[in-house]
């Protein structure tokens, strides 16, 4: 009777523990979003002395991750206030336009962007902060050197405009020295990238059908540019970005992941847009 009873208690663990594996498995749902168009009349400012007076239209892409323990938006775009403006605007060799508002896409799937609990932003440039004030209920997640960058009297030297992001919460972002897991495990990390901008940030995604995603923010604009490691005129450090392409290219040969250049017209082609979702 003894041995019946240890092994009926015995089962009732292995049991119970088997059923908690089953309910705390989480997996995430990654939304991409078209976020403008970016007409360029002269590529040569991502790689000088290269294409020199040659014209690429570049994508601009933001992304929502749903995770079971709440929700964070990664980059905001060009302003939705493009969409108005029926030639686009243009600013320096760069033509901007806006096709469908990302607020509008978040709506396509029920999410209002004041119960968006993260924002992660790769860096402050604006076709990255376009649209960042709709978050402004959202706890932001950034790097140090990118929080003391956006909020010195500096800031327009770095091509940040603080306008963009005037209703963000300075006092409760979540300032941030290297890696960080968003949720507190690793399906969403943020890896700290700099070299574009003072601060700037890469996020690498667990996804279970997908499989590793990093999304590279503007680590690189262009495969063509990946391929010859060319690093843009108008970047922050030349060396520190070298340094983070080299970290990057380990982590995805050490994680077996995808690196999803987000400005790449060509991925933008192979992309599942929003409402459609990777997992």
């Amino acid at each position: 009777m003894k041995r019946i009873a240890l092994f009926s208690t015995f089962l009732t663990i292995l049991l119970a523990s088997c059923g908690s594996l089953t309910t705390t498995k989480q997996k995430i749902k990654l939304y991409v979003f078209d976020c403008g168009n970016i007409d360029v009349s002269d590529i040569s400012v991502f790689s000088p002395g290269h294409d020199k007076g040659q014209k690429k239209t570049l994508k601009n892409t933001c992304y929502l991750i749903d995770h079971p323990k709440g929700k964070l938006i990664w980059d905001t775009g060009l302003p939705d206030g493009l969409i108005s403006k029926k030639n686009g605007l243009t600013n320096g060799v760069f033509h901007l336009t806006v096709k469908k508002t990302l607020e509008e896409q978040l709506r396509d799937v029920n999410v209002d962007p004041k119960t968006i609990d993260y924002i992660a932003l790769s860096h402050f440039h604006f076709d990255h902060s376009g649209n960042t004030n709709l978050f402004e209920n959202s706890r932001l997640l950034i790097q140090k050197e990118e929080f003391d960058a956006i909020y010195s009297k500096d800031a327009k030297k770095y091509h940040f405009d603080p306008q963009s992001y005037s209703k963000l919460s300075k006092e409760n972002a979540i300032v941030l020295d290297g890696r960080y897991q968003v949720f507190g495990d690793d399906l969403v990390t943020i890896i700290k990238t700099v070299g574009h901008t003072p601060g700037h940030q890469s996020l690498m995604l667990r996804l279970e059908d997908e499989g590793n995603v990093v999304l590279s923010g503007d680590l690189y604009h262009f495969e063509k540019n990946r391929k010859h490691k060319r690093v843009p005129s108008f970047n922050y450090d030349k060396k520190t970005t070298k340094e983070s392409m080299r970290q990057v290219d380990e982590l995805l040969k050490k994680e077996n992941a995808t690196l999803w250049i987000q400005h790449d017209p060509v991925q933008y082609t192979k992309f599942k847009f929003s409402p459609k979702y990777y997992q």
